[in-house]
């Protein structure tokens, strides 16, 4: 009988004293009157908001981990790319569900926010323009994380797609930070957007009266033993012109990598500069022809007769 007693008034302190401690604080909060109506906020709402929030981020991190560990590492990085704009429409739906399960009506969050969001997108139009920009990049797959873009004149490697901004390395070793607006509004060249190979040139001059086949033949040679230079599709000559003071040639070639061109194009002239010395083909400077005329002196009037003061 006593221990009965003592039961009963163990579950009377559990269930008044903490379990309604706990209640009461769970349901502590504030009204926030919105678009006419009163919407409640309370303690357990936003534990409820962050936990789910806390589940949602480590539910996506096993799923990406899970699909990256079966990729290969270029398709990897362009997944990743991808994933970073699904996760933020997860987790937005993820808050409104949390919201709309714990009570609160989320039309009404929607409807009285709508003046506040036309506001804020006069204010942050670039901005809202920006991420726009990265979502459209990502559905039409125009870049993707690897791509040798060149914009305003400069070469890069892409590195990273955000929300709002594109991260790449340049050849001399800078982050470029680009908004994504300016894919949409910009003309951007793509080196790698239909296949990883590019063909590239180096042009160069040689004086009238050379043995163009010879030219011909010792650019082709200096192109086939160059590190860096595919052998198929296989180099090829141009000659382009007759120009004012040399034969103008340009030797075409594939490289598989056309971040690192420059270091190739470099040696590539190194080696016919060299091979045309040993060959003895010139390469001229420019020449005029300068032809100075000197116009005789005037002579003087004679004074005609009468004119005189004599």
């Amino acid at each position: 009988m006593q221990d009965q007693k003592v039961k009963e008034k163990v579950t009377e302190v559990i269930e008044q004293d903490i379990w309604g401690t706990i209640k009461d604080i769970w349901q502590f909060g504030f009204k926030i009157p919105i678009g006419g109506e009163e919407v409640n906020l309370s303690v357990g709402m936003v534990i409820l908001v962050v936990l789910a929030f806390v589940l949602t981020s480590i539910i996506l991190r096993v799923i990406r981990s899970f699909i990256t560990s079966k990729l290969v590492e270029e398709d990897k990085l362009k997944f990743i790319s991808v994933f970073k704009f699904i996760k933020y429409i997860v987790y937005l739906a993820v808050v409104l569900i949390t919201l709309s399960s714990a009570g609160i009506d989320i039309t009404i969050l929607l409807t009285a926010s709508a003046a506040l969001f036309v506001g804020i997108g006069l204010a942050l139009q670039e901005l809202f323009q920006d991420v726009i920009g990265g979502v459209f990049i990502i559905l039409d797959k125009s870049l993707l994380v690897g791509d040798v873009i060149e914009m305003d004149g400069r070469v890069a490697r892409v590195f990273e797609i955000k929300l709002r901004t594109t991260r790449a390395l340049t050849r001399d070793d800078k982050v470029m930070i680009i908004p994504n607006h300016k894919f949409i509004s910009d003309t951007v060249f793509n080196y790698t957007q239909n296949h990883k190979t590019t063909r590239e040139q180096v042009k160069v001059g040689v004086s009238y009266g050379s043995d163009v086949e010879k030219v011909r033949e010792v650019l082709l040679e200096c192109a086939r033993e160059q590190k860096g230079i595919l052998k198929k599709p296989e180099p090829f000559i141009l000659f382009e012109d007759f120009g004012d003071s040399a034969l103008l040639f340009a030797l075409h070639f594939y490289v598989s990598d056309s971040f690192v061109d420059p270091k190739v194009k470099s040696e590539l002239r190194f080696k016919i500069n060299n091979m045309f010395r040993l060959n003895n083909i010139t390469i001229p400077f420019p020449q005029r022809d300068v032809h100075m005329f000197y116009p005789e002196p005037k002579k003087a009037v004679e004074p005609l007769n009468g004119d005189s003061d004599a």
